[in-house]
């Protein structure tokens, strides 16, 4: 259990300093009304989550990689705030786009990685 307990922290722990890098370094490079950087990071977990599910690794990577890297990576819930702001800034163009694209490509990414990820492993 302390195992457990150990990968999914640690690996919580680097999903999260690379989430907010990644997320810094975007938004000083992107103006725009769309929140890039957090579909960025989750289009990109998506992706990645799909292709660990994919390789069908072991219990061990599964809990470090899937659980703890890309569970802090990505980021749901700032993803609703995100689209609840558009929403009442009533900027609908940008609202409509940015949930579009997240569920849309999140899904499609997270299969396409899965059905690579089973190409690899098998």
């Amino acid at each position: 259990m302390l195992t457990k307990l150990l990968l999914v922290g640690a690996g919580g722990f680097i999903g999260a300093i690379l989430r907010h890098g990644i997320s810094q370094w975007i938004s000083k490079r992107t103006v725009s009304p769309l929140p890039v950087a957090t579909l960025f990071v989750n289009l990109l977990g998506s992706f990645v989550l799909g292709l660990i599910t994919g390789l069908d690794l072991s219990k061990f990577w599964v809990l470090f990689l899937g659980t703890g890297i890309l569970g802090a990576f990505t980021t749901f819930s700032t993803f609703k705030l995100e689209s609840i702001q558009l929403r009442f800034k009533k900027n609908w163009k940008t609202f409509i786009l940015y949930t579009v694209l997240s569920y849309t490509l999140g899904i499609t990414l997270a299969w396409t990685g899965f059905q690579l990820g089973g190409l690899f492993a098998g």
